[in-house]
């Protein structure tokens, strides 16, 4: 599952965008990152909370697609909210590693590995959907029909593991569901979560628009209060016939904002928490009455997805771009100003200190502009005397960077400056934030974007983000043998020797210019001191908030 929310990131010291900030007085030093997996959530006991209250949270758009399952459904606070409203089958912890969520299962394993893997799910006898149907095996599998890519007409965002799947039965009862895969599949935790009703998907109508702007069928602790279109806000309140752990605030209530809006809202006590990550926001928001900072290490990256079409469709232009971005100058403006050093990313799959973390960007992430001219000399993209765009058969060397109107990112602004000195002319086009991820990034519809993706424990969901026919490689940027190893690298069992692969695929990312990674998010929010068990959430990603509230 991707969850992809822009980025938003301010940058200080214009003259790294012109990698030549030698003049300016060095930065004080500062510490190191909360390690991946680190939490900050101000933990107590539900009894030491009030019953009842109401939390504000700020998002960055208006969710129109509630499938997550669905190719415009994979927005990062539309999956949030629907992770509420739905049941999951898992509790992630700090470092992502999954426990049973006692609600929904009462066990989940691996009940056969020969001839074929099958894992076996005995769900809750209690678990009941809004309609009253009982949730059974069948959810299980229409979510498997819908999802497998075997018929077109269900638009997913991402089949893998579930076209790894052969059947899904009828155990010993209906509340088991026994799933057969076709090869060893490391990552089934990562599957059927959050389960969504099978009533409600089982139709390719159904499953593609029958989720538009609301959620037919719902089975979590939350239920959907209102939609407020003209106002931008979503309302969640605590399903009245869930059977297990009852939420503790009375609502939670969702306003779509600007990014930059957000500092100010929280700031007039609009919402009840707000991104400290941009320095900024940081330095208005950290001496706020009654806030307390919380940061942690969450698998959260902010990069550059290239295109393939036009000049990027020579492999030479594209690792041009990587070379000619001097992502340690990227990191370091996006530290100023925060309380601590941000880390450079060169890895797609894993977050520095997380296990698996290596270098594999190689020579292809390195600064390096004259690398990068010769490259686009030899694609045959000639730098006129004097410098300035170059140009290839009378057209000059010109590339659109989308960015989202509400984004506060200068991320853009500093690449368009690296590319001017290496001759790559870059006009950023700004779009509707509502439309930036659904008809634009989804659609493929750019040069340069960035972004962020977020929460990604398994690590087999970013597969459909590097494959080369996967529904979220928006650039279309892959190869056979890219492909070929991260099939192997799914099907792995032993981690140490998965990871090896992973990162071995990655190298091969780098090569084929699919993306320049620039550093790893930060993880810092601003949120009301009174509030309890929420903030960072390390490599867990968010949780339903059951145990979220007020302090006495």
């Amino acid at each position: 599952m991707r969850r992809t929310r822009q980025l938003f990131a301010a940058f200080v010291c214009a003259v790294l965008a012109l990698a030549a900030c030698g003049s300016a007085r060095p930065a004080p030093a500062q510490p190191a990152a909360p390690p991946a997996g680190s939490t900050d959530l101000n933990p107590h006991p539900r009894d030491a909370l009030k019953a009842g209250g109401t939390l504000r949270l700020a998002i960055q758009q208006w969710i129109t697609q509630y499938n997550v399952g669905q190719v415009d459904g994979t927005e990062g606070d539309g999956v949030s909210i629907v992770e509420l409203v739905e049941p999951q089958l898992w509790i992630l912890d700090a470092h992502g590693s999954p426990s049973l969520n006692p609600d929904v299962l009462v066990s989940a394993k691996v009940t056969a590995t020969s001839p074929h893997q099958v894992v076996t799910y005995q769900l809750n006898p209690k678990a009941t959907w809004s309609d009253g149907t009982p949730v059974t095996w069948q959810d299980f599998a229409t979510q498997w029909r819908t999802r497998n890519g075997t018929n077109p007409a269900y638009q997913v965002s991402d089949t893998a593991g579930y076209d790894d799947i052969s059947d899904v039965a009828r155990g010993a009862d209906d509340r088991a569901a026994v799933v057969t895969f076709t090869k060893p599949y490391p990552d089934w935790q990562g599957l059927f979560d959050p389960l969504l009703p099978g009533s409600a998907l089982s139709t390719p109508d159904a499953f593609n628009k029958g989720w538009i702007e609301k959620v037919p069928v719902w089975g979590g602790p939350w239920r959907i209060g209102s939609m407020d279109k003209s106002n931008q806000t979503i309302t969640v309140v605590p399903n009245e016939k869930y059977w297990g752990a009852k939420p503790i605030l009375s609502s939670v209530v969702y306003r779509a904002l600007d990014t930059a809006a957000m500092t100010d809202a929280y700031l007039n006590n609009e919402v009840d928490e707000a991104p400290a990550r941009v320095p900024e926001a940081y330095r208005r928001l950290a001496g706020a009455p009654g806030t307390a900072i919380r940061a942690g290490g969450r698998w959260d990256e902010t990069h550059v997805t290239l295109g393939k079409s036009g000049p990027l469709a020579d492999v030479r232009v594209r690792q041009a771009i990587g070379l000619a971005i001097n992502r340690p100058a990227v990191a370091a403006a996006q530290s100023a100003g925060l309380p601590f050093k941000v880390n450079v990313l060169s890895n797609h799959f894993f977050m520095p200190s997380q296990q698996g973390y290596q270098d594999t960007a190689g020579q292809y992430g390195q600064f390096d502009p004259a690398r990068a001219g010769s490259l686009l000399d030899q694609a045959g993209w000639a730098r006129p005397a004097g410098g300035g765009t170059r140009v290839k058969d009378g057209k000059p060397l010109r590339l659109t960077y989308v960015v989202s109107s509400g984004s506060t990112s200068d991320v853009p602004q500093l690449v368009q400056n690296m590319l001017a000195q290496v001759g790559i002319q870059v006009d950023l086009r700004k779009v509707p934030t509502n439309d930036f991820f659904g008809q634009y990034v989804d659609r493929g519809s750019f040069d340069l974007v960035s972004f962020r993706n977020v929460d990604e424990a398994f690590t087999t969901r970013l597969l459909a983000v590097f494959r080369s026919g996967g529904d979220q490689n928006y650039g279309k940027v892959g190869s056979p043998d890219i492909d070929r190893v991260l099939d192997e690298a799914a099907t792995q069992t032993d981690r140490t020797a998965a990871i090896a692969l992973y990162n071995q695929a990655d190298a091969l990312i780098w090569a084929a210019g699919h993306s320049v990674e620039l550093f790893q998010t930060p993880e810092i929010l601003a949120v009301r001191s009174g509030l309890a068990n929420v903030g960072a959430y390390g490599l867990a990603g968010d949780r339903q908030m059951v145990d979220t509230g007020w302090l006495k």
